[in-house]
């Protein structure tokens, strides 16, 4: 695998250069690094989406804060609960007004 080659293909269709990406490639190739879950992906997109910080989302969803960032750093899940919740937050952003009512 020639990441130099990769990494110029991909920044050339970002547009742009891309800081970490020679290393995220080396880590791939070497089966190292960071697997970012679905769920992670779809807590970040619901609080991110409300325009909250991460205590403020917390509190929202009556969440602990250490929990929340769990979640989002992949150490543990969501239950299917709350995914069903944030999938909700995600389409519909002003449910969190409603929640914290």
């Amino acid at each position: 695998m020639n990441i130099e080659k990769i990494a110029k293909a991909i920044e050339a269709n970002a547009g742009e250069p891309l800081p970490d990406l020679r290393q995220a490639l080396e880590e791939a190739k070497e089966h190292v690094g960071h697997v970012t879950t679905s769920e992670q992906m779809l807590v970040r997109r619901a609080r991110e989406g409300s325009r909250m910080s991460q205590s403020t989302f917390a509190e929202r969803i009556s969440t602990p804060l250490a929990m929340l960032r769990d979640w989002e750093q992949g150490r543990f899940a969501p239950s299917g609960a709350v995914l069903c919740l944030l999938c909700l937050i995600i389409k519909h952003p002003e449910l969190t007004a409603e929640i914290a009512a």
